[in-house]
C-alpha cells in the first residue's frame, strides 16, 4: 500500500462515536459526567453504573444531546453486582463498544494511623474493580471481535504523596493492569489506555482547591498556570474511544497541564 493510500483513507468521521454503546462507571458525578457527556455529544448511548442517587444532572446533560441513557445502581465492592454490569449493558443495548472504569473513591489518614478499612475499600474500588469489571466486559468484546477499555490513572500514578497510600498504590496498579489488558487484549481488536488527570477542579474536590496555600502549591508546579477542569479531560477521552485512536494500545495519557514535568 503506498503513503498515499494509506493517508488517504483517514475522515473525521473516525473521531465519531455514532452507534456506540459506552458503560463509565461513575459518571454521574465528577470527572466520570465529562466522559459521559463527551461520549454522548459525539453519538454514544450510555450506561452508567453508579453508587450515590444523584443521577438527575446526567440524565439531563446526555438526554438534552438526543442520546440514550440507562442507569444500575449497587457498590463497585460486591463482586456479584460487577460481574452483573456487561449482562445489564447488554439487555439493554445488545453490546458494549467502550469501558471507562472511572469510578473512584479516597481516604486520608496519617500513615502510621491509616485505616485497614480504609484501605480495603479505595483498592476495592479504584483498583480491584477495574480489573474485575475489565476482565468481565472483555469477554464480551471479545466475542464482538472489537472494544475500547479506558481506565482512569491519576498523577500519582507515577509518584507519592502523603496520607493517601492506598490511593497511590491503586493509582500505581491501574497502569499496569492497563498493560497487561493491552498485552493481552490487542488479538482480539480490543485497545486498552489510560487516561491520567492531574488537578481537576471538580465540586468533589472543591474544599482542597479553595485552600489558597494549597491550590498555589500546586499551581506553581503545573507549567500551564492553572488546574484543569472537566472540559480539558473530554476530547482525550472521545479519541481514546474512537476509532481515531485504533493503533494505541497500552498508552497512559497525562492530561495534567505538565504538573508531571515539573520537580
Amino acid at each position: 500500500m503506498t503513503n498515499v493510500e494509506q493517508i488517504s483513507g483517514f475522515s473525521m468521521d473516525f473521531f465519531s462515536l455514532k452507534g456506540k454503546v459506552a458503560i463509565v462507571t461513575g459518571a454521574n458525578q465528577g470527572l466520570g459526567m465529562g466522559y459521559a457527556l463527551a461520549f454522548a455529544r459525539a453519538g454514544a448511548d450510555l450506561f452508567i453504573p453508579h453508587y450515590t442517587e444523584d443521577v438527575k444532572d446526567i440524565r439531563e446533560l446526555i438526554e438534552a444531546e438526543g442520546r440514550r441513557v440507562e442507569f444500575y445502581r449497587g457498590d463497585l465492592q460486591d463482586r456479584e453486582y460487577l460481574r452483573s454490569i456487561p449482562g445489564k449493558c447488554l439487555e439493554a443495548y445488545g453490546k458494549i463498544d467502550i469501558l471507562v472504569n472511572n469510578a473512584g473513591t479516597n481516604c486520608f489518614a496519617d500513615f502510621l494511623e491509616f485505616p485497614d478499612e480504609g484501605w480495603d475499600r479505595v483498592i476495592n474500588v479504584n483498583m480491584n474493580a477495574v480489573y474485575l469489571l475489565g476482565h468481565e466486559v472483555a469477554k464480551v468484546m471479545a466475542k464482538q471481535g472489537h472494544g475500547k477499555i479506558i481506565n482512569i490513572g491519576s498523577a500519582l500514578s507515577y509518584t507519592g504523596d502523603a496520607k493517601c497510600p492506598a490511593y497511590i498504590t491503586a493509582k500505581h496498579g491501574v497502569i499496569g493492569i492497563t498493560r497487561s489488558f493491552a498485552n493481552e487484549l490487542g488479538k482480539y481488536n480490543i485497545q486498552c489506555n489510560a487516561i491520567c488527570p492531574g488537578f481537576i477542579y471538580t465540586e468533589v474536590n472543591k474544599a482542597i482547591s479553595d485552600d489558597p496555600v494549597f491550590y498555589k502549591h500546586i499551581t506553581d508546579r503545573i507549567s500551564l498556570g492553572r488546574w484543569g477542569t472537566l472540559g480539558d479531560l473530554m476530547g482525550t477521552a472521545v479519541f481514546l474511544a474512537s476509532k481515531a485512536s485504533d493503533y494505541i494500545n497500552g498508552a497512559d495519557i497525562k492530561v495534567d497541564g505538565g504538573f508531571s514535568t515539573v520537580l
